[in-house]
């Protein structure tokens, strides 16, 4: 029988560099899509997946991500003396059970597998998700959801992926499949980052993971991979052959909010899904064609 999986891992780090001025005193995670934090978006997108529990891989200047998460007692007074139930209700989001958050420091940046390693201890013997904050999917069912019952249906690991142009292959972890049935890849090997004539498929993971806990193993022995990083990647690719591995073509469409055009997009297709913004967001966009 399969383990349940209530268990996700964040890593939040980074400097954020690419969004600098405005990321010299906030984390990067803290960055609003319309009205919510990129770091909210994931937990929620976490729990529609039944993750009870989280830890957030950090360094420093980050406390706010987990303040954000806290009970804010004045302002809930406050809100509450002057009836406003709708700013109220907009808090909900940023409550979650007590003890269910938890925070390791990845003291130095060596990399994705490092900052994974650095949340072992979480981890323990249990299958668990990692969600990359950067990566936010719009989509009917959350991408976690659609893994976290892929993993249900093939057990082992399941990663999300995407088809990109193959000049951009050096950008991603690129997989080498095996059987495909349009939904469900067999995952044959991974290479992180190739050159696009190496490139064995042009299907790349984004920052969506169901992973079982052998991989923290690998990944303990730091061997540095691309960027002299250790790379998740890496450690991944000595699963395969040894647990199932596959991946899921998920159903939705990726922003990569690590990216200025990426996140102005992902501005604009989620205001749009709101029904309250939708009109005034049309309107505005039609003076700028």
């Amino acid at each position: 029988m399969r383990k349940p999986l209530r268990k996700a891992v964040l890593p939040v780090a980074g400097l954020g560099t690419r969004f600098l001025p405005a990321t010299k005193a906030t984390a990067k995670e803290m960055l609003p899509v319309v009205d919510k934090p990129l770091i909210q978006y994931a937990i929620e997108e976490a729990r529609a997946a039944g993750i009870e529990q989280f830890c957030m891989v950090t360094g420093r200047g980050k406390t706010a991500l987990v303040e954000h998460f806290d009970v804010a007692y004045e302002l809930e007074a406050t809100l509450r003396e002057r009836d406003k139930t709708d700013a109220l209700a907009a808090l909900k989001g940023t409550q979650t059970e007590p003890g269910s958050i938890v925070t390791v420091r990845q003291q130095v940046p060596l990399g994705l597998g490092h900052a994974i390693w650095c949340a072992r201890a979480f981890i323990g013997d249990d299958p668990f998700a990692i969600l990359l904050p950067d990566d936010l999917v719009l989509s009917d069912t959350p991408c976690l959801r659609q893994l976290a019952d892929a993993y249900m249906e093939t057990g082992g690991n399941v990663v999300a992926v995407t088809e990109v142009p193959r000049e951009h292959t050096n950008r991603y972890g690129i997989l080498a499949t095996g059987k495909d049935d349009g939904r469900l890849v067999e995952v044959k090997g991974l290479v992180e980052k190739p050159a696009p004539k190496d490139a064995p498929s042009n299907l790349s993971i984004i920052g969506r993971y169901v992973l079982m806990p052998e991989v923290i193993g690998h990944l303990a022995k730091m061997e540095r991979g691309a960027g002299n990083e250790v790379q998740l990647t890496d450690g991944m690719a000595k699963l395969i052959g040894h647990q199932p591995f596959h991946g899921l073509r998920y159903e939705g469409r990726r922003f990569d909010c690590g990216d200025k055009i990426g996140y102005l997009e992902a501005q604009i297709a989620f205001a749009l899904k709101r029904p309250e913004l939708a009109d005034a967001v049309r309107a505005f966009l039609k003076t700028y064609s």
